[in-house]
């Protein structure tokens, strides 16, 4: 049965607790001996909080019996990027400059899930302090892509999308900031919700870029996206009953997002907006003009904030980061204040044309990533092919961040392509609910 367990959304734990069928204290048992007896264990976990897991099953347990539930995942074990606080377990970020550092309490959103009943079971490991898109790190650990462990996962959320993938955890929470959701989603066949910058409260979360930062799932389908949405979120859950494509009109945007195209993102992306379409979608393409200057700004917007958060604690000891995370970090001293100003008060022009340009649309489709992961020894051993695929690797997800938006990747049948949705900002339910549809059109297609 733990097998079965392993391969269940967190929906379908949640509905089998529920019914009786599934003890939490069991089912947390069950992926916590997984974890601990997985040959990747140490690639995706830094450390597993059992004792503190099995105490929130328990009662989880204890609720269940005398039916006083606290939501569908109450008992739903969860992982946690290795960037949210957990009290009295180290939370490093992925990098040797916190390492040892030790929380006095949980973040917020960690705090609202364990509150919900959802036991920790870990901490996962992540590009260095957030600052890559393709998971590689060879100052901790590199987690491995499902199909192929010799390949990156994507990153920054790296050990999030393979706790999940491996079957290690039916949910993950990661962090999205430049696509650190969507990119390892997508290249692990998962889906990935990013959501509205400054939604989600991130108190208690180790920062990259505060003005870009956002909280969100990954997770094996919507359903659980939108689930675990809600509590992140502190708001009811969306109701993905009856959603339907019918009468949705659709923009598929004709921009750098389909350039130096790999053929399985093609094909991926291709094959889900047929099955969009089949499904009574209105699919039009068309540009906006806003996007390809936006993402001229993406230099100066990112390394100046990450530099600013970042550059005197790095400058103590840099000879202990992976060089070339260092050396994007240090690129944002290039920069002046005035140009980073003048940057910010550019892109409110360009995000007001974004959403006057795209408002006739329910949503906006792009590839999830336009590249496939690369191979983990080529990446070591070519440090200018690193910084090549890494910006490819985050090219398409970076638009929704540089826009403001909340999007939504899902998996198209096509190993390691996503398909990603983008709404507008704060309309996250609206986007789950066309994400739930859009799952079903495709599952169809693909006869999954």
């Amino acid at each position: 049965m733990s097998e079965t367990w392993r391969s269940m959304s967190a929906g379908a734990l949640g509905r089998g607790i529920e019914a009786g069928k599934i003890c939490p204290l069991d089912l947390t048992e069950c992926f916590l001996d997984a974890i601990d007896s997985h040959e990747h264990r140490d690639r995706i976990y830094t450390t597993t909080m059992r004792l503190h897991a099995l105490e929130i099953a328990a009662a989880a347990r204890g609720r269940a019996k005398a039916g006083l539930r606290r939501g569908l995942l109450d008992g739903v074990p969860v992982s946690w990027k290795d960037l949210f606080d957990t009290a009295g377990v180290p939370t490093e970020a992925g990098s040797l400059l916190l390492k040892g550092r030790m929380p006095a309490r949980d973040a917020l959103v960690v705090e609202r899930l364990t509150g919900a009943g959802m036991p920790p079971l870990g901490k996962t490991h992540m590009t260095e302090l957030a600052f890559s898109g393709l998971g590689l790190n060879p100052v901790a650990q590199t987690p491995p892509m499902i199909h192929d462990a010799d390949r990156v996962p994507g990153g920054s959320s790296s050990g999030a999308a393979a706790s999940v993938a491996w079957g290690l955890a039916p949910l993950a929470i990661g962090s999205d900031t430049g696509g650190s959701v969507r990119v390892p989603a997508a290249w692990n066949d998962l889906v990935g919700l990013k959501t509205t910058s400054g939604r989600i409260p991130a108190t208690g979360v180790v920062p990259l870029a505060e003005k870009f930062d956002t909280i969100g799932p990954l997770a094996r389908t919507v359903e659980d996206a939108a689930l675990a949405f809600a509590l992140l979120d502190g708001s009811k859950a969306p109701d993905l009953r009856g959603a339907s494509l019918d009468g949705t009109r659709l923009l598929v945007l004709e921009s750098v997002a389909f350039d130096d195209i790999h053929a399985g993102p093609a094909e991926g992306f291709q094959h889900a907006a047929k099955a969009l379409e089949a499904a009574g979608a209105s699919v039009t393409h068309g540009k906006v003009a806003a996007v390809e200057e936006a993402m001229g700004l993406a230099g100066v917007l990112y390394t100046s904030e990450c530099y600013g958060i970042w550059g005197e604690t790095i400058e103590l000891t840099p000879d202990v980061m992976f060089p070339p995370v260092r050396d994007r970090f240090r690129a944002g001293a290039q920069h002046k204040a005035s140009d980073y100003v003048a940057a910010w008060r550019r892109l409110d022009r360009l995000r007001a044309e974004w959403l006057a340009a795209t408002a006739g649309y329910d949503a906006v489709l792009i590839p999830s990533v336009a590249s496939v992961p690369p191979r983990i020894d080529d990446l070591m051993g070519d440090l200018d092919l690193f910084a090549s695929e890494n910006l490819l690797a985050l090219r398409n997800t970076r638009i929704g961040n540089l826009m403001g938006l909340c999007a939504l990747t899902l998996p198209t049948g096509v190993n390691c392509a996503g398909l990603m949705l983008m709404g507008r900002p704060g309309d996250e339910a609206r986007l789950l609910r066309l994400g739930a549809a859009a799952e079903a059109a495709i599952g169809a297609v693909s006869g999954a």
